[in-house]
């Protein structure tokens, strides 16, 4: 039997382990931000969940229940039929099970492997560019613009309110050992529940988009936004977290991959605003008050979010001959330089070291999805 002094030496040997993490954030050695001493996982702060991967799992006949190791014959509000048919064909096979509460409901998900039909896009052909934003959720280089429904915004009046009464409830306190009362609770499930709401109409609007995206189009271009440097603008961050632009990009990523299409990242500072997509100058600077982009040299005249989006869409020629692989992009290792020429006459989408904002070529990067079905 281990001795006393033996047990604390453990457990100041895993704390000093824990802590080394907390060490090289706050000394700079890793990136991120700084994280705090490790706390033990509470009932009362973690999401509850459970997973099962052994046992009995298995969708019900009827296709309203299924079967879950411990907990038995569950019966489900939303019907499991396409779960159940991939099963009784023998083109699925459940891997997990996990039960998980959100927004005050049970859920259970489902990880399945599958066996996908090989498809192809209608327009096998066809490019296009995407550029996402906040005024419109994406702008197409066919002119098209996908409207940004802005469910947070339209849900914001429900959510202060809910959360002035949630603030006027008698809640818990570590410091007193106050527990919370059953009116705290009743507001805190509303409160709850409209959050959930407001991520499931984000949720679904995106994957209706990147679903007909990905099954249209062969080949799609994005930019590699910094979401997170861009969520540091306060007056602007809870419009950018609302539109979801990392979401719809892990979408196109995989949803790509099963239609046979291709996603092509453009570089994070590729001037896809400031160049001209008719005679390729490229501008110094770019308000972004400024919403229609007027060249100077070719005297074109476009919406700024149409031009970027055409810029990007001209990506395709310069990765298709320099062979760089499906996932790449051009631009430049740091932001458009003041010092350089205003407007530099080029072709659509190429880069050159001499000019303004490019750089020559860059590697690429490669997108890894995981398969689930709810």
């Amino acid at each position: 039997m281990p001795s006393v002094f033996a047990l604390w030496n453990a457990i100041n040997a895993q704390v000093n382990v824990g802590m080394g993490g907390v060490a090289k954030h706050r000394s700079g050695e890793r990136a991120g931000r700084p994280v705090g001493f490790p706390r033990l996982k509470s009932r009362h702060r973690s999401t509850p969940s459970v997973r099962f991967t052994t046992g009995a799992i298995r969708v019900e006949p009827d296709r309203k229940h299924v079967v879950l190791p411990r907990l038995g014959r569950l019966k489900l509000h939303e019907s499991a039929r396409k779960l159940a048919h991939r099963l009784e064909a023998g083109t699925a096979r459940i891997m997990s099970a996990t039960v998980r509460r959100d927004g005050g409901r049970w859920h259970v998900a489902f990880c399945v492997e599958v066996d996908r039909v090989q498809r192809l896009p209608a327009r096998t052909d066809a490019t296009v560019g995407i550029d996402v934003g906040i005024k419109h959720l994406a702008v197409l280089s066919t002119g098209t613009y996908e409207p940004n429904p802005r469910h947070l915004d339209a849900a914001q009046q429900r959510l202060r309110r809910l959360g002035r009464r949630l603030s006027r409830r008698q809640g818990p306190d570590r410091r007193t050992g106050q527990r919370p009362s059953n009116r705290w609770r009743r507001a805190q499930t509303q409160l709850g529940r409209a959050h959930a709401r407001v991520a499931n109409l984000r949720r679904d609007g995106l994957h209706q988009l990147t679903t007909r995206l990905a099954g249209t189009y062969g080949t799609l271009v994005v930019e590699d936004l910094n979401v997170a440097g861009m969520l540091r603008n306060r007056r602007l961050a809870r419009h950018i977290a609302d539109a979801g632009f990392g979401e719809l990009r892990r979408q196109l990523a995989y949803k790509t991959l099963w239609s046979g299409g291709r996603l092509i990242v453009a570089d994070r500072w590729y001037p896809s605003s400031k160049t001209c997509s008719g005679c390729g100058a490229v501008k110094t600077k770019l308000p972004l008050a400024e919403r229609t982009y007027t060249c100077t040299s070719c005297g074109l005249v476009l919406d700024r979010d149409v031009n970027a989006a055409c810029n990007l869409a001209a990506l395709v020629r310069e990765v298709t001959t320099a062979g760089s692989g499906p996932v790449a992009g051009r631009g430049a290792d740091q932001k458009t330089r003041p010092d350089g020429p205003v407007a530099v006459k080029r072709q659509p989408g190429t880069a050159t070291a001499d000019q303004t904002g490019t750089v020559p070529p860059q590697g690429g990067t490669t997108h890894q999805t995981l398969a689930r079905a709810h």
